[in-house]
């Protein structure tokens, strides 16, 4: 729904500079993120300085950082909110589940998009497992009442895919974000789509 990628990878440059390390293109972070904030620091740091320590003084510098500066890039893929609209004249139900915190999660959707437009908006936390592990997908159909099944799931990476599909959900891969089709397709998208409103299409399809 957002594209956050700009600011992530500032953030997560400002840290590796902070420490001493190299920092990487913006358009690399595309593969580094995706599986949580905690893994994003492993995948940046040079291999032979990814230890325990590094990683938590990565994360800590780069969510002071992000704290600060994760509304200067991201925006709203184009079609995002014509899509929200036409789903809401539906009265079709919306949720998030995102891999980063469930506190920056919570801020940037107040912040950039309407938050009472969806049911539940959730990041990870204490007791909300990282994707792939299905079981906060799980949580939110059996909090919403709607069986999995019903549930058509959009996401733009591999691990998406794999947590639409472990919770018994309708994987849907979307081509405008961080991956590609061949990725998509592999971890078990049933359906591609390139703009947002082709989703429309589907859900009339289905209902």
């Amino acid at each position: 729904m957002l594209d956050t990628l700009g600011d992530l990878a500032d953030s997560m440059n400002t840290a590796l500079a902070q420490l001493g390390f190299p920092t990487h293109p913006a358009d690399s972070y595309r593969y580094f993120v995706g599986d949580g904030t905690d893994c994003l620091a492993r995948r940046v740091l040079p291999e032979a300085n990814r230890n325990d320590e590094n990683i938590r003084k990565c994360l800590d510098i780069m969510g002071a950082e992000y704290s600060k500066n994760f509304a200067r890039k991201t925006v709203a893929y184009d079609g995002i909110p014509q899509l929200i609209s036409a789903l809401k004249k539906q009265n079709i139900i919306m949720a998030i589940l995102s891999n980063k915190p469930d506190n920056f999660t919570q801020i940037i959707i107040r912040k950039l998009l309407t938050y009472d437009d969806f049911a539940i908006v959730r990041g990870v936390g204490s007791s909300v497992p990282k994707k792939p592990d299905p079981k906060a997908a799980i949580q939110i159909a059996n909090e919403l009442e709607i069986r999995p099944n019903e549930i058509l799931y959009l996401g733009d990476t591999n691990t998406d895919m794999q947590t639409a599909n472990s919770a018994g959900m309708f994987a849907v891969g979307v081509l405008w974000g961080f991956r590609d089709a061949k990725e998509l397709l592999e971890n078990g998208a049933k359906t591609l789509v390139e703009n947002p409103m082709d989703i429309m299409e589907i859900i009339e399809n289905k209902t």
